[in-house]
């Protein structure tokens, strides 16, 4: 199953920049991990406001449960608004075409 994910990132007022930094370090090794094991497929920085984080994946996992408990570990998670839509694949689908074709 595949899915987009908005990500909208609060960091909260008054937080230790060494706690900061060291989630952001921790998030961008989850991020590693989870495109080795085939999860993140995608990741897109999106326009923000001044002091917000925004970013949207495309993530695949085996239901909505498992993308819950791989999106729940990740260390931002606490700190995260996530919007989470299942896709399903679409006729005109220009990849989806190629693929029928190979």
């Amino acid at each position: 199953m595949e899915f987009l994910v908005e990500f909208e990132v609060n960091v909260p007022a008054g937080a230790p920049t060494d706690q900061v930094e060291g989630r952001e370090t921790a998030e961008a090794a989850a991020a590693a991990r989870l495109a080795e094991e085939g999860h993140l497929v995608r990741l897109w920085k999106l326009p923000n406001a001044r002091g917000q984080t925004r970013a949207v994946g495309l993530y695949r996992a085996g239901s909505t449960a498992q993308l819950d408990s791989v999106l729940g570990a990740l260390p931002l998670a606490d700190w995260m608004r996530v919007t989470v839509t299942q896709l399903a694949p679409h006729p005109n689908d220009p990849v989806g075409a190629e693929a029928s074709q190979l």
